[in-house]
């Protein structure tokens, strides 16, 4: 199945233009009218997704996400369900010339190195690196224990190692903690209590607060800074990460599940496409 994604800066427009042309498309949510849907949009995630389309002799889903949604996921890991799809390696077939949102995607892509960074040991391949990547916008969803293909990264990363390439190349290339052996496949990361603090303070905003919530007990209410220095220092510091990491995605993959009942088929909602992602804004 061919997963798109529409950003768009209207969705109360856009639905109302969709419906006109393609009511098929939608659940029995249609009858609510494009100012409903776009509001049932706005819930968990802030996409809206028609599933299981007939398009040109095979199956589709195609979701709609509202642009500033969108590079607010990018920037801040809000949700991380949009924005981990496109730490992947997507297609974009066209669009327009939205600075901060093609500032946002940079964005996430950095931070999805530097999250990945914090997790893995000194020396690794690169393959180790999009694994961790790929697999952030999994960890904690309860899906991958209800149904989901255990082996579900791994099958993502591997055909997929030139685009994963491709897609961070610069970015490792230009990064000052890192030393890129292009050449051998392998990379090495400062894991200094200083270079993890330095990380953890690029990390997006909130998986912070996630982390902080983690590890300040409650009343204390010391500074982020702070925290993410104590965090810096403790040998479970790649531990910390990915247990904030999975508190974003299992809310907000909860949430997610819940409205695709609503808005697609009760036999799909539990599931994700296995497919690379196509993006459209």
């Amino acid at each position: 199945m061919l997963d798109f994604v529409f950003a768009v800066d209207d969705s109360v427009t856009w639905h109302m233009m969709n419906l006109l042309k393609n009511k098929s498309h939608y659940s029995f949510l249609k009858f609510l009218g494009p100012k409903q849907i776009s509001n049932i949009q706005n819930y968990g995630a802030g996409i809206y997704y028609n599933t299981l389309v007939p398009f040109h002799g095979r199956m589709i889903k195609y979701g709609v996400i509202g642009t500033k949604f969108l590079i607010e996921d990018l920037l801040h890991w809000k949700t991380l369900y949009v924005a981990g799809r496109l730490q992947k390696p997507v297609k974009i077939l066209t669009q327009n010339e939205n600075g901060k949102l093609q500032a946002a995607l940079v964005s996430n892509l950095k931070s999805a190195v530097t999250a990945a960074f914090l997790m893995l040991p000194e020396s690794f391949c690169e393959e180790d690196l999009y694994m961790q990547i790929a697999g952030l916008s999994y960890s904690g969803d309860f899906r991958m224990i209800i149904g989901e293909d255990g082996l579900k990264v791994q099958n993502i990363v591997k055909p997929n190692v030139p685009h994963f390439q491709k897609l961070y190349a610069n970015i490792l290339q230009d990064c000052p903690q890192v030393v890129y052996k292009h050449q051998l496949g392998r990379l090495e990361i400062d894991k200094s209590p200083e270079g993890q603090f330095t990380q953890l303070m690029a990390l997006p905003r909130t998986l912070q607060q996630k982390i902080t919530a983690l590890v300040d007990p409650p009343g204390k209410n010391r500074d982020v800074e702070e925290i993410l220095l104590q965090v810096a220092h403790d040998p479970d510091c790649g531990l910390v990460v990915r247990q904030g990491i999975s508190g974003i995605v299992r809310s907000s993959s909860l949430v997610q599940s819940a409205k695709t009942i609503l808005t697609a088929a009760r036999k799909k909602s539990w599931c994700r496409p296995q497919e690379i992602s196509y993006t459209c804004t």
